[in-house]
Protein backbone atom coordinates (compact mmCIF):
# COMPACT_ATOMS: atom_id res chain seq x y z
CA UNK A 1 0.00 0.00 0.00
CA UNK A 2 1.08 3.45 -0.83
CA UNK A 3 1.96 6.14 1.83
CA UNK A 4 0.62 9.70 2.09
CA UNK A 5 3.16 11.66 3.78
CA UNK A 6 0.60 14.38 5.44
CA UNK A 7 3.50 16.34 7.16
CA UNK A 8 6.90 16.50 5.62
CA UNK A 9 10.41 18.58 6.31
CA UNK A 10 13.04 19.02 3.46
CA UNK A 11 16.30 20.38 3.83
CA UNK A 12 17.74 21.68 0.95
CA UNK A 13 14.59 22.13 -0.51
CA UNK A 14 15.46 25.60 -2.06
CA UNK A 15 16.30 24.41 -5.53
CA UNK A 16 16.99 20.61 -7.42
CA UNK A 17 15.91 17.45 -6.23
CA UNK A 18 14.49 19.37 -2.91
CA UNK A 19 12.84 21.52 -4.36
CA UNK A 20 11.13 19.45 -6.83
CA UNK A 21 10.67 16.81 -4.08
CA UNK A 22 8.66 18.94 -2.04
CA UNK A 23 6.87 20.21 -4.81
CA UNK A 24 5.57 16.49 -6.14
CA UNK A 25 4.73 15.61 -2.21
CA UNK A 26 2.35 18.64 -2.86
CA UNK A 27 1.28 17.08 -6.02
CA UNK A 28 0.35 14.12 -3.86
CA UNK A 29 -1.40 15.15 -0.77
CA UNK A 30 0.52 16.66 2.01
CA UNK A 31 -1.04 19.19 4.04
CA UNK A 32 1.78 20.61 5.66
CA UNK A 33 5.54 21.23 4.54
CA UNK A 34 8.41 22.53 5.77
CA UNK A 35 11.12 24.01 3.67
CA UNK A 36 14.87 24.51 5.16
CA UNK A 37 17.54 26.25 3.18
CA UNK A 38 19.88 29.28 3.06
CA UNK A 39 18.23 31.00 0.37
CA UNK A 40 15.14 32.73 1.35
CA UNK A 41 14.28 34.02 -2.02
CA UNK A 42 14.69 31.04 -3.57
CA UNK A 43 13.19 29.32 -0.54
CA UNK A 44 9.65 31.35 -1.02
CA UNK A 45 9.67 30.50 -4.64
CA UNK A 46 9.54 26.82 -3.70
CA UNK A 47 7.17 27.48 -1.31
CA UNK A 48 4.52 29.39 -3.67
CA UNK A 49 5.34 25.99 -6.19
CA UNK A 50 4.29 23.55 -3.04
CA UNK A 51 1.20 25.86 -2.27
CA UNK A 52 0.33 25.92 -6.22
CA UNK A 53 0.33 22.16 -6.23
CA UNK A 54 -2.19 22.22 -3.30
CA UNK A 55 -0.36 22.07 -0.14
CA UNK A 56 -2.04 24.75 1.88
CA UNK A 57 0.42 24.72 4.63
CA UNK A 58 3.65 25.76 3.72
CA UNK A 59 6.76 26.76 5.88
CA UNK A 60 9.86 28.36 5.45
CA UNK A 61 13.18 28.51 6.92
CA UNK A 62 16.48 29.92 6.43
CA UNK A 63 19.03 27.06 8.36
CA UNK A 64 22.31 25.80 7.86
CA UNK A 65 22.05 21.92 8.57
CA UNK A 66 26.04 22.77 10.61
CA UNK A 67 24.64 24.62 13.28
CA UNK A 68 23.35 21.35 14.83
CA UNK A 69 20.72 23.29 17.72
CA UNK A 70 18.79 25.78 14.96
CA UNK A 71 18.33 22.73 13.26
CA UNK A 72 17.06 20.21 15.83
CA UNK A 73 14.96 23.68 17.24
CA UNK A 74 13.40 23.82 13.43
CA UNK A 75 12.63 20.59 13.44
CA UNK A 76 11.30 20.37 16.93
CA UNK A 77 9.43 23.44 16.22
CA UNK A 78 7.81 21.93 12.46
CA UNK A 79 6.43 18.94 14.62
CA UNK A 80 4.99 20.64 17.01
CA UNK A 81 2.90 22.55 14.25
CA UNK A 82 2.07 19.73 12.33
CA UNK A 83 3.19 16.24 13.54
CA UNK A 84 5.57 15.28 10.97
CA UNK A 85 5.57 11.68 9.34
CA UNK A 86 8.61 12.52 7.17
CA UNK A 87 11.89 14.08 7.21
CA UNK A 88 13.97 13.83 4.27
CA UNK A 89 17.87 15.21 4.89
CA UNK A 90 18.51 16.04 1.25
CA UNK A 91 21.20 19.15 1.82
CA UNK A 92 24.58 18.88 0.44
CA UNK A 93 27.33 20.23 -1.62
CA UNK A 94 29.84 18.85 -4.25
CA UNK A 95 33.26 20.25 -5.28
CA UNK A 96 34.82 21.16 -8.47
CA UNK A 97 37.99 21.12 -7.11
CA UNK A 98 39.69 18.87 -4.66
CA UNK A 99 41.36 21.15 -2.04
CA UNK A 100 41.43 20.41 1.05
CA UNK A 101 39.38 23.12 1.85
CA UNK A 102 36.58 22.09 -0.31
CA UNK A 103 37.15 18.42 0.81
CA UNK A 104 36.47 19.38 4.17
CA UNK A 105 33.62 21.54 3.30
CA UNK A 106 31.70 18.05 1.57
CA UNK A 107 32.56 16.22 4.35
CA UNK A 108 30.35 18.44 6.52
CA UNK A 109 27.83 19.57 5.16
CA UNK A 110 26.98 16.36 3.39
CA UNK A 111 27.60 14.17 6.42
CA UNK A 112 27.55 15.96 9.89
CA UNK A 113 24.62 18.23 8.54
CA UNK A 114 22.80 15.34 7.73
CA UNK A 115 23.23 13.94 11.09
CA UNK A 116 22.26 16.88 12.73
CA UNK A 117 19.30 16.65 10.73
CA UNK A 118 18.13 12.88 10.96
CA UNK A 119 19.02 12.83 14.64
CA UNK A 120 15.84 14.98 16.16
CA UNK A 121 13.93 12.98 13.56
CA UNK A 122 14.71 9.88 15.00
CA UNK A 123 14.39 11.39 18.35
CA UNK A 124 10.65 12.22 17.77
CA UNK A 125 10.10 9.44 15.64
CA UNK A 126 11.68 6.52 18.08
CA UNK A 127 9.08 8.32 20.80
CA UNK A 128 5.93 7.69 19.00
CA UNK A 129 6.41 4.00 18.81
CA UNK A 130 4.66 2.13 17.18
CA UNK A 131 3.48 4.21 14.72
CA UNK A 132 6.57 5.58 14.36
CA UNK A 133 7.67 8.21 11.06
CA UNK A 134 9.50 8.23 7.90
CA UNK A 135 12.86 9.42 7.41
CA UNK A 136 15.31 10.04 3.73
CA UNK A 137 18.65 9.97 3.11
CA UNK A 138 19.99 11.66 0.16
CA UNK A 139 23.28 9.49 -0.93
CA UNK A 140 24.07 9.06 -4.39
CA UNK A 141 25.22 6.34 -7.11
CA UNK A 142 28.97 7.99 -6.82
CA UNK A 143 28.62 6.19 -3.22
CA UNK A 144 28.31 3.04 -4.77
CA UNK A 145 32.30 2.78 -5.66
CA UNK A 146 35.26 5.17 -5.01
CA UNK A 147 35.60 7.58 -7.93
CA UNK A 148 39.02 9.56 -8.48
CA UNK A 149 36.80 12.35 -10.29
CA UNK A 150 35.50 12.83 -7.25
CA UNK A 151 36.91 11.92 -3.96
CA UNK A 152 35.55 13.41 -0.72
CA UNK A 153 31.95 13.50 -3.06
CA UNK A 154 32.16 9.78 -3.26
CA UNK A 155 33.52 8.91 0.03
CA UNK A 156 30.80 10.87 1.86
CA UNK A 157 27.73 9.76 -0.10
CA UNK A 158 29.07 6.10 0.30
CA UNK A 159 29.03 7.04 4.42
CA UNK A 160 25.61 7.88 3.84
CA UNK A 161 24.51 4.90 2.22
CA UNK A 162 26.08 2.76 4.27
CA UNK A 163 24.92 4.86 7.89
CA UNK A 164 21.05 5.26 6.34
CA UNK A 165 20.57 1.17 5.18
CA UNK A 166 22.15 0.16 8.54
CA UNK A 167 19.94 2.37 10.58
CA UNK A 168 16.57 0.97 8.57
CA UNK A 169 17.56 -2.26 9.95
CA UNK A 170 18.05 -1.42 13.34
CA UNK A 171 15.49 0.75 13.74
CA UNK A 172 12.49 -1.41 11.65
CA UNK A 173 11.30 -2.83 14.97
CA UNK A 174 10.64 0.66 16.57
CA UNK A 175 8.48 1.38 13.60
CA UNK A 176 10.97 4.05 12.06
CA UNK A 177 11.21 3.44 8.31
CA UNK A 178 14.59 4.78 6.79
CA UNK A 179 15.46 5.23 3.18
CA UNK A 180 18.25 5.82 1.69
CA UNK A 181 18.07 7.77 -1.95
CA UNK A 182 20.95 7.40 -4.78
CA UNK A 183 19.98 10.13 -7.56
CA UNK A 184 22.60 9.92 -10.66
CA UNK A 185 22.79 13.24 -12.58
CA UNK A 186 19.83 15.45 -11.89
CA UNK A 187 19.06 18.98 -13.02
CA UNK A 188 20.54 20.94 -9.87
CA UNK A 189 22.70 23.81 -8.78
CA UNK A 190 25.36 21.16 -8.49
CA UNK A 191 25.16 19.56 -12.18
CA UNK A 192 24.47 22.98 -13.52
CA UNK A 193 28.63 23.50 -13.16
CA UNK A 194 29.45 20.72 -13.64
CA UNK A 195 31.47 20.21 -17.03
CA UNK A 196 31.59 16.59 -17.46
CA UNK A 197 29.88 14.29 -19.17
CA UNK A 198 26.35 13.76 -17.17
CA UNK A 199 24.98 10.25 -19.08
CA UNK A 200 21.30 9.49 -18.14
CA UNK A 201 20.94 12.94 -17.25
CA UNK A 202 17.56 13.80 -15.69
CA UNK A 203 14.94 16.30 -14.94
CA UNK A 204 14.68 16.97 -11.14
CA UNK A 205 10.73 16.66 -11.51
CA UNK A 206 11.10 13.21 -13.00
CA UNK A 207 13.60 12.53 -10.38
CA UNK A 208 11.43 13.27 -7.72
CA UNK A 209 8.33 11.27 -9.04
CA UNK A 210 10.73 8.33 -8.58
CA UNK A 211 12.20 9.34 -5.06
CA UNK A 212 8.15 9.61 -4.09
CA UNK A 213 7.25 6.74 -5.39
CA UNK A 214 10.06 4.80 -3.39
CA UNK A 215 9.56 6.27 -0.45
CA UNK A 216 5.32 6.01 -0.34
CA UNK A 217 6.13 2.45 -1.10
CA UNK A 218 8.89 2.37 1.76
CA UNK A 219 11.81 1.21 -0.14
CA UNK A 220 15.08 1.14 1.89
CA UNK A 221 17.02 2.02 -1.75
CA UNK A 222 15.86 4.24 -3.62
CA UNK A 223 18.73 4.94 -6.71
CA UNK A 224 18.24 5.57 -10.40
CA UNK A 225 18.81 5.26 -13.24
CA UNK A 226 19.13 1.70 -13.04
CA UNK A 227 21.66 2.15 -16.00
CA UNK A 228 24.14 3.91 -13.76
CA UNK A 229 23.41 1.93 -10.61
CA UNK A 230 24.37 -1.30 -13.07
CA UNK A 231 27.43 0.67 -13.52
CA UNK A 232 28.55 1.44 -10.24
CA UNK A 233 27.95 -2.14 -8.76
CA UNK A 234 29.71 -3.46 -10.92
CA UNK A 235 32.53 -1.07 -10.30
CA UNK A 236 32.60 -1.59 -7.21
CA UNK A 237 32.79 -5.50 -7.26
CA UNK A 238 35.47 -5.60 -9.65
CA UNK A 239 39.09 -6.28 -8.81
CA UNK A 240 40.96 -2.98 -7.06
CA UNK A 241 43.26 -2.95 -9.71
CA UNK A 242 40.57 -2.88 -12.55
CA UNK A 243 38.45 -0.54 -10.39
CA UNK A 244 40.98 1.87 -9.87
CA UNK A 245 42.35 2.10 -13.62
CA UNK A 246 38.84 2.49 -14.65
CA UNK A 247 37.50 5.21 -12.09
CA UNK A 248 40.95 7.26 -12.88
CA UNK A 249 40.17 7.03 -16.98
CA UNK A 250 37.00 8.75 -16.12
CA UNK A 251 37.16 12.39 -16.78
CA UNK A 252 36.74 15.14 -13.89
CA UNK A 253 35.08 17.99 -13.30
CA UNK A 254 36.36 21.38 -13.86
CA UNK A 255 36.03 24.50 -12.84
CA UNK A 256 35.79 27.67 -15.18
CA UNK A 257 36.39 31.39 -13.99
CA UNK A 258 32.47 32.18 -14.20
CA UNK A 259 31.66 29.18 -11.82
CA UNK A 260 30.64 30.22 -8.54
CA UNK A 261 31.88 28.14 -4.95
CA UNK A 262 29.75 24.91 -4.55
CA UNK A 263 26.64 26.17 -2.53
CA UNK A 264 24.00 24.05 -0.22
CA UNK A 265 21.56 22.64 -2.75
CA UNK A 266 19.26 19.44 -2.87
CA UNK A 267 20.90 18.78 -5.99
CA UNK A 268 23.34 15.74 -6.48
CA UNK A 269 26.32 14.66 -8.46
Amino acid sequence: MKRVFKSALVTGASGGIGRATAVELARRGAESLFLGGRDAARLESAAAACREAGCPDVRTARVDTLDAKAVDDWISGADRAAPLDLVFANAGVAALDETEENARRVFAVNVEGTLNTVFPALRIFRARRPSGGHVAITSSIAGYAPLAACPAYAASKAALKAWGLSLRGRLAPEGVCVSVVCPGFVRSGITDRNTCPMPFFMEADAAARKICDGLSRGKGLVSFPWPMRLASWLLSILPWRIACRISGSLPEKRKSARQPPPQTTGGRI
